[in-house]
């Protein structure tokens, strides 16, 4: 945002140089060329993580010019309307504590201009209709930066709310949604069993002797499984289907309006993608990971933990059978387990 000031003040300066030498204040048009110095100064020190520079060039140019200004020409040219503009950044940039300060001192010096101009004649007085003209010019140029900055500012805000937003519901690494956001979005679409026509499925999977992966390849390699893993499940289900990291090396898939045989077959079709899936092309790596899951399909009224659970129990007699396989674990406890190829 201080790149984006000392932009759009540099470029008023230059058009203010213009302006005055028009007017016949020569003094202030060449005020103008030094102020584009500092402000190029100042951008200068910000893109080089100098921000404290760059704070002390631009409220100085500020506090000289709009003096300069005031003392040269007079009140009515309208410079004291730059002051007003220190407010906010006093307020974002600064502790409570401090901005009271900053403010009351910034205070005390616009209302010393304002008394220093009321007894003593301006230096450098121009015509009236001059005057006039810088008056405007200045209010003008304030209310544009004012409103260019504001809806910078607000825009800023938005981005980064987004972000937050993005870093709080997702997993950083494998960007699918996090365990706790995927409990939120659990939780509403159970709301929905109400309906007599609405299926619900939940599949549980985990990557078969992950460990092994890590230990004989490095914690890296083993990153880079569980994102192409994620790239999988998004590439075998329907848009419409949930996914998360659930832990380590697990995975949730809740699947809206699906039954149960709706989602065996989708997570037979994850465990068949994993034999066809260019591991070594993708990792530089001979290893060949598969996966176990299990699948529940969620009734009304229980709650999501039973269903979870029942999942949990499907998943752990995959692996107890043998991994690479799938297995369906009904309302009713009856564990089924479907023969891999």
């Amino acid at each position: 945002m201080l790149m984006r000031c000392t932009q759009v003040a540099a470029a008023v300066d230059i058009a203010f140089f213009f302006l005055f030498h028009f007017l016949g204040s020569p003094i202030l048009a060449w005020i103008n060329i030094a102020s584009v110095i500092m402000y190029s100064a100042a951008y200068y020190a910000i893109k080089h993580k100098r921000k404290s520079i760059a704070l002390v060039l631009i409220w100085t140019e500020v506090t000289l010019h709009a003096g300069l200004g005031i003392i040269l020409i007079g009140w009515d040219s309208g410079f004291h309307y730059y002051f007003l503009m220190f407010i906010p950044a006093i307020c974002l940039s600064s502790n409570r504590k401090m901005a009271y300060m900053y403010l009351t001192i910034l205070f005390c010096f616009y209302i010393g201009l304002d008394f220093f101009t009321y007894f003593i004649d301006p230096f450098q007085p121009i015509a009236p209709m001059a005057l006039n003209t810088v008056h405007i010019f200045n209010l003008s140029t304030v209310f544009i930066m004012f409103s260019y900055l504001s809806f910078f500012y607000v825009d800023t805000v938005r981005r980064t709310q987004k972000k937050l937003q993005i870093m709080a519901t997702t997993d950083s690494l494998t960007k699918l949604f996090n365990r706790r956001h995927m409990n939120d979005l659990a939780e509403k679409e159970m709301q929905k069993l109400n309906n007599d026509h609405y299926h619900l499925s939940i599949v549980l999977l985990d990557l078969d002797s992950f460990k092994a992966i890590n230990d004989q390849h490095g914690h890296q390699v083993g990153d880079k499984v569980l994102i192409h893993v994620a790239d999988i499940l998004q590439q075998q289900l329907r848009e419409t289907d949930l996914i998360s990291r659930w832990g380590g090396e697990e995975f949730m898939v809740l699947l809206p309006d699906a039954n149960a045989r709706d989602a065996m077959l989708s997570a037979e079709r994850i465990r068949a993608s994993f034999h066809e899936y260019p591991w070594f092309e993708v990792l530089g790596v001979k290893i060949s990971p598969t996966v176990s899951a299990g699948v529940t399909e969620v009734f009304a009224p229980e709650s999501l933990s039973p269903a979870i659970a029942r999942a949990d129990g499907a998943l752990y007699q995959c692996k107890a059978d043998g991994r690479d396989k799938v297995a369906e674990a009904k309302a009713k406890p009856q564990v089924t387990i479907a023969a891999s190829n």
